[in-house]
């Protein structure tokens, strides 16, 4: 690989950006797109199918084929309240390679003892995104649980903002709806409003906290292998 490809995938690398390096295997050449290149390649429609993927490969063109090496930022998951359907959720997160990390204040609720094996960060989502949990960005998923909008609500505007693949909030349409009132207040319009899955989950009937569980995790995945926010059609 030349020195100014590599040392491009590992800017793109660590700014948290994805690429995908082109390999031509009839001449070995090489060339990198960045995800915000992919529209104006040649190969675009095949690069966003790859890229949507998070795999490699090896693909037909029309001047042979080319192996698709895919470089997609880890995703990350962010709970917000250490609740009955967090503990079933984050080891589950775990288990498809999701970076699981839980903020809650409450250090009644946020204990090793309940989250053997997770980060866990017992401060103000406000304070925990300034400081010790990384930035949010386009590869991170949010799921709000805590009922309290004094926890969800700095959670969730975070989120937005940082154009979070998929963001989620436990509640119902009632208390959706005081939710939305607040996020107007805050500045934010119908279509950014509109990308939080709220109720959360998908609608599989889910009645216990490890069935609610599943049914985030699967609206997460679901998410997660669709175009994410911001990133071209």
């Amino acid at each position: 690989m030349r020195a100014d490809i590599l040392a491009a995938l590992n800017e793109e690398c660590e700014a948290r950006r994805a690429a995908i390096l082109v390999t031509a295997i009839p001449d070995g050449s090489q060339r990198l797109v960045r995800e915000s290149e992919i529209e104006d390649d040649p190969l675009a429609e095949t690069l966003r199918k790859q890229l949507a993927s998070g795999k490699s490969g090896i693909v037909e063109t029309g001047e042979g084929q080319a192996f698709l090496t895919v470089q997609v930022p880890p995703p990350r998951l962010v709970v917000v309240g250490a609740v009955h359907i967090s503990q079933a959720l984050a080891p589950m997160a775990q288990a498809t390679d999701l970076d699981v990390t839980i903020i809650d204040p409450r250090t009644a609720f946020a204990t090793p003892e309940r989250f053997p094996g997770i980060d866990l960060v017992a401060e103000w989502p406000d304070d925990a995104l300034a400081g010790p949990v990384p930035p949010l960005d386009r590869y991170c998923a949010v799921a709000a649980l805590t009922h309290d909008p004094k926890i969800d609500d700095p959670a969730l505007i975070a989120a937005l903002r940082a154009e979070c693949f998929y963001v989620g909030a436990l509640g119902s349409r009632k208390t959706h709806a005081a939710r939305i009132a607040r996020l107007v207040q805050a500045g934010f319009g119908e279509a950014e409003i509109g990308r939080i899955a709220a109720p959360i989950g998908l609608d599989i009937g889910a009645v216990s906290p490890a069935e609610i569980a599943v049914s985030i995790l699967g609206q997460l995945i679901a998410a997660q292998r669709g175009p994410r926010p911001g990133a071209p059609a």
